[in-house]
């Protein structure tokens, strides 16, 4: 009398895999291109252009300074106009343009309540996000999420298309020694409450100013 045999679904499936292994069927999309931008950039945009205007659309704030000396007369004004005061900077060579301007401010060894306006750089600005490229090698981690008010100084050849090629500045930058930390700024926290209201500045700084200037200036 023969002996019925009965396959369960789990054996079915694993005689598939092993089948699907063995005899392997010819890719159907192999000429894809997995390497080309799928965005177009209007020819007749720069790069700045298209940076300032994404950049503005998710609430950040955007100054252009012709040159170092500019960029602090600006800052002395954006101070005055909106009462700014605690400023702290981790950076060595801003706290060298900020002592030179006799701007006072906080460094990494006072205490975090200190911390009202935070002012560092960034390794790139990314156009077509209207995004800031922060990491810990600039700010460590603290500087770009504590402060209520965000101050990003960056200049005009920081200045990228897509997001590859920010991580490429950081690659040529850095080598193999990457900072520890690598992220992104997109416009002031903000999060939606349980009405779908929008608040601003509930995780992160509630003001993000970028001022960015123009080093292509042989002043600069």
């Amino acid at each position: 009398m023969a002996v019925e045999q009965t396959t369960t679904s789990k054996e079915k499936i694993l005689k598939k895999v092993r089948q699907a292994l063995i005899y392997k069927s010819k890719p159907k999309f192999s000429n894809i291109d997995l390497e080309s931008n799928v965005y177009v950039h209007p020819n007749d945009t720069s790069i700045l252009e298209t940076f300032a205007r994404n950049y503005t659309t998710i609430h950040g704030l955007f100054i252009i300074c012709d040159n170092s000396f500019d960029f602090i007369d600006k800052l002395l004004t954006l101070q005055d106009r909106h009462k700014l005061k605690k400023l702290t900077c981790w950076d060595e060579s801003l706290q060298t343009q900020l002592k030179d301007a006799g701007i006072p401010f906080f460094g990494i060894s006072d205490p975090l309540d200190k911390i009202q306006v935070g002012i560092t750089t960034c390794e790139a600005l990314i156009a077509r996000t209207g995004s800031i490229l922060v990491s810990s090698a600039k700010n460590s981690r603290t500087l770009t999420v504590y402060p209520p008010t965000l101050l990003v100084v960056a200049y005009a050849s920081q200045v990228v298309m897509e997001i590859k090629d920010g991580f490429q500045l950081i690659r040529n930058r850095y080598g193999k020694n990457l900072p520890s930390l690598i992220s992104f700024l997109t416009g002031p926290g903000r999060t939606r409450a349980i009405d779908q209201t929008l608040v601003i500045g509930t995780h992160g700084p509630k003001e993000i100013f970028v001022f960015l200037i123009d080093d292509h200036h042989p002043s600069a």
